[in-house]
């Protein structure tokens, strides 16, 4: 008959798992071990579920920047090599026969001065069809006061950032004077092109670089002022492929007969999106260091659980076990460790994050102040946005350190001389 540790039997090599799992919990005189290991596990355990959350809430201020950024800009647009696009509804039309393309709206872009009240300010003007541009854009979400349906042809009226409203102390039904770089030769010398527009409303999009410097007027309107007669900037396209912006505009634009300027959302504000990318890059560097130091703990446990198994592990060769099962034995015992840990922050990490912004929102009460000012922040809340990729990543990255942690102490354990071991017993 074979020895139960010899591995010759069927089923024989299960007492591997019966030592390993055995040895994690606490039996007397390794309860201290026993200890050492929920340590490691917790350790594990929190490194995981830190690492889950300071992700997702990176994941949810992308999230959040690209909506904003989207509603304010355009997916792709198509524009004039020279400030100017004519015959714009033949490429409209030829846009629109794409099926990757859902809606297009033109529209008229420059620069200009804008005077109210109590400031004068740079701005960036933005001449817009209504009908057309709730479809390429999410401004109407946004409004705080009117609507675009109020900017008709030759209304001349505008629609302003919340802060640039205050910045020039004007409110809707106020007056400004909007005035363009472009002047006009008199005998007393070039003076610049004013007109007085009407303030029909205002709108929030959460970011400086629009709430201080973007006005809307009618597409109209802006023609006239930038004296481009029938001919517009260019057209704004809303993909079906968000991603996919950058191949699809160029092949729209070539399907057009070229001879035109193409851009996408990634590219005008690629900078936001890759300083977001840097960022989260570095705290899963920093972050991993707190699971490494927990994984390490796993070698000293098991260090020190070879030093007090001498006796066990010296019997077990005796009776027949080889040296990779001795070794299976200690593996068993860091990979349970960090299975235990790593389940446990999982859960924890992912319980946090779909609930965080309760967990925020209470605390806040609760101290009574707010950790993202909303007159600082473009945002109010704390997003978080809970990604698989991100969770399988963690986890692996977690379960590997704690296999890896097991290696040096699994092969202490399998070298043990059963005769030194058993030498004073």
């Amino acid at each position: 008959m074979t020895s139960p540790v010899s591995g010759q039997s069927p089923g024989a090599r299960y007492w591997e798992w019966l030592v390993g799992t055995r040895y994690v919990r606490s039996r007397h005189r390794n309860s201290f071990v026993s200890f050492i290991s929920l340590i490691s596990m917790a350790g594990i355990a929190v490194g995981v579920m830190v690492l889950i959350v300071v992700l997702s809430v990176v994941n949810g201020f992308e999230r959040e920047l690209q909506q904003r950024i989207l509603a304010m800009s355009a997916e792709a647009t198509i524009e004039g090599p020279a400030g100017r696009l004519d015959d714009w509804q033949r490429l409209a039309d030829g846009a629109l026969a794409d099926p990757r393309v859902r809606a297009v709206a033109p529209f008229v872009s420059g620069r200009g001065l804008v005077a109210g009240a109590e400031a004068m300010s740079g701005i960036a003007i933005r001449g817009v069809d209504p009908a057309r541009e709730k479809d390429v854009s999410g401004i109407e979400g946004l409004m705080r006061e009117g609507s675009l349906a109020e900017l008709q042809p030759r209304s001349y009226r505008v629609i302003l950032g919340v802060d640039l409203a205050d910045a020039l102390g004007v409110a809707p039904g106020e007056q400004v004077l909007l005035m363009l770089a472009e002047g006009v030769v008199t005998p007393a010398g070039l003076i610049p092109r004013m007109r007085r527009f009407t303030v029909a409303g205002t709108f929030r999009a959460g970011m400086y670089e629009f709430d201080r410097r973007q006005v809307f007027m009618h597409i109209d309107d802006a023609a006239r002022l930038f004296r481009l007669g029938d001919d517009v900037s260019g057209l704004r396209l809303a993909l079906g492929d968000l991603f996919g912006a950058p191949t699809i505009v160029r092949e729209v634009a070539t399907a057009l007969g070229g001879g035109v300027l193409v851009s996408d959302w990634t590219r005008r504000h690629s900078g936001f999106f890759r300083s977001i990318k840097i960022t989260k890059s570095i705290l899963f560097v920093i972050l991993l260091l707190v699971i490494a130091v927990a994984a390490f703990n796993i070698v000293s446990t098991l260090v020190m659980v070879v030093k007090d198994k001498q006796r066990d592990i010296a019997i077990l060769r005796t009776l027949g076990a080889p040296p990779g099962g001795i070794l299976s034995v200690f593996v068993i015992q860091g990979a349970i460790i960090g299975v235990i840990g790593t389940g446990v922050g999982l859960a924890l990490g992912a319980a946090l994050t779909l609930n965080l912004e309760t967990i925020v929102g209470f605390a806040e009460g609760a101290l009574g102040f707010k950790f993202l000012a909303p007159d600082v922040y473009f945002i109010s809340d704390l997003p978080a946005d809970l990604r698989t990729g991100d969770l399988a990543l963690i986890c692996g990255v977690a379960l590997a350190l704690s296999l890896l942690s097991t290696l040096y102490p699994a092969w202490r354990a399998a070298r043990t001389d059963p005769a030194d071991a058993l030498r004073f017993d």
